[in-house]
């Protein structure tokens, strides 16, 4: 028999957070590190990252990421990063830069879809960023359009 865990033991996502892997085009969250977020267990998920990701019907959330580890001037910005990351994601492309966490260790900040990014706490994106040293990076606007409909 399965044991019960309390209420402050499970986990799971936002109610706006977008379930399963999205077609092209899709939507799907957008993210930052929580004040839970633990760098020594992620590591891979690198200061300043473009974090975007779907829920899982476990509660946990699976996410792609870019962190630019190789200085490409294109991806200098932190919208390039999170396009990339989202890129990577909807075409299923083998990457590295992908893990399934726990929903506690994330905050949804936004939606990334086709047409662009739009951010609901445009605050914590930038308290992040201002964390890391990369408020450089952020995006002038809490909407960036890559195309219109």
């Amino acid at each position: 028999m399965s044991e019960e865990k309390s209420i402050s033991e499970v986990s799971t996502y936002s109610k706006d957070t977008p379930v399963g892997r999205p077609d092209t085009d899709g939507r799907a969250g957008v993210f930052v590190p929580s004040a839970l977020f633990e760098p020594s267990t992620n590591a891979a998920i690198r200061s300043g990252s473009g974090i975007v990701g779907f829920g899982n019907p476990d509660g946990s959330l699976t996410v792609y990421f870019e962190s630019n580890r190789f200085d490409e001037g294109g991806l200098h910005k932190w919208e390039h990063k999170a396009r990339k990351a989202y890129d990577r994601m909807v075409m299923a492309a083998p990457t590295v830069s992908k893990a399934k966490i726990d929903a506690r260790y994330l905050d949804q900040v936004g939606i990334i879809d086709g047409m662009g990014i739009t951010l609901k706490q445009p605050d914590r994106l930038t308290q992040w960023l201002e964390l890391c040293d990369k408020l450089d990076t952020a995006p002038a606007s809490p909407v960036t359009v890559w195309k219109n409909r």
